[in-house]
């Protein structure tokens, strides 16, 4: 897909982070947009701004874990456009972080409601009209593309749950991108693997359902593993809206696997290594051994 004017763009937490930057960059590339968020003042910053723009444009408060919420957006932009041409399945939290065995089972349903079930459900909902799409007109051309993360490639300490909902992701789209290979050249997908980029990411519990909300605070390590987490995302170099660029590049070429830092694929490498030969994992802190005897003196308080 080389042009997008006119055409009809889904993005899913389009109120902050990645999501708002695909929105932008839309509306200068002359798209109409179906603005979806669970957060309703961020999506409703984002409407106004895309619309003052000159964005034709709808705005849907969502929860991306509930299928039938995902339908219903389905359902609104078929009612809006008349089609959809991209989807952004971009929805996702950061989680509680810490110690694998101290997540609680709320801890896992929300992670993976938001990060897993919103990418499947956005796959399960729009890829149907996007063949039907396809069949009805030669010339058509769509695209999906799910966010995932390095930590789909990775399994860095105290992220479980996260690494756990961004592997499958990554599964998920390799999978749907063999299935479609099958039945279409028309409708295409990628998956995103940023590294850290200042988002909104790590200040996502202000969007956890209170039905999902932990009885007790959280443990040191999640403590720990929080920290941690927003020190090095708001520490990232590269911008969202670099991202979001990087973004529909790839779309136009049609290119699977997006990286915001390609550096970092050197331990993806060492990962792919230790598979292939059974090694057992290779400490992520081998060159940075100061930072492990940081982590590990803060677990023991």
């Amino acid at each position: 897909m080389d042009n997008f004017a006119d055409k009809v763009a889904v993005i899913t937490g389009a109120g902050s982070g990645f999501g708002r930057e695909f929105a932008r960059l839309g509306t200068k590339l002359g798209m109409r947009l179906v603005l979806a968020d669970v957060q309703q003042d961020a999506l409703d910053e984002t409407f106004a701004e895309v619309s003052a723009a000159g964005a034709q444009a709808v705005a849907r408060r969502v929860d991306v874990a509930k299928g039938d919420e995902v339908d219903a957006l389905a359902r609104a932009t078929l009612d809006a456009f008349g089609g959809v041409h991209l989807v952004f399945n971009n929805a996702g939290v950061g989680g509680s972080g810490g110690l694998v065995w101290e997540n609680t089972e709320r801890d896992w349903q929300w992670l993976l409601g938001v990060n897993l079930w919103g990418v499947i459900h956005g796959v399960r909902a729009f890829t149907p009209l996007m063949l039907e799409a396809a069949r009805r007109d030669a010339g058509y051309r769509g695209h999906i593309v799910n966010t995932a993360s390095m930590a789909g490639l990775l399994n860095p300490p105290m992220m479980g749950p996260y690494n756990v909902s961004k592997h499958a992701v990554v599964s998920l789209t390799e999978s749907l991108y063999q299935d479609l290979s099958l039945v279409t050249r028309q409708v295409a997908c990628s998956v995103l693997c940023p590294y850290f980029v200042p988002t909104g990411i790590a200040h996502a519990q202000r969007n956890r359902p209170a039905e999902l909300a932990n009885d007790a605070p959280p443990t040191l390590s999640q403590r720990v593993s929080r920290a941690l987490s927003e020190k090095a995302v708001s520490s990232g170099k590269i911008s969202a809206e670099q991202v979001a660029a990087m973004v529909f590049d790839a779309i136009r070429a049609e290119r699977f696997y997006i990286y915001s830092h390609p550096n970092a694929l050197g331990a993806v490498k060492t990962r792919a290594e230790d598979i292939v030969t059974a090694c057992n994992p290779t400490d992520p802190f081998a060159e940075r051994p100061q930072v492990r005897e940081q982590i590990a003196g803060a677990l023991k308080g």
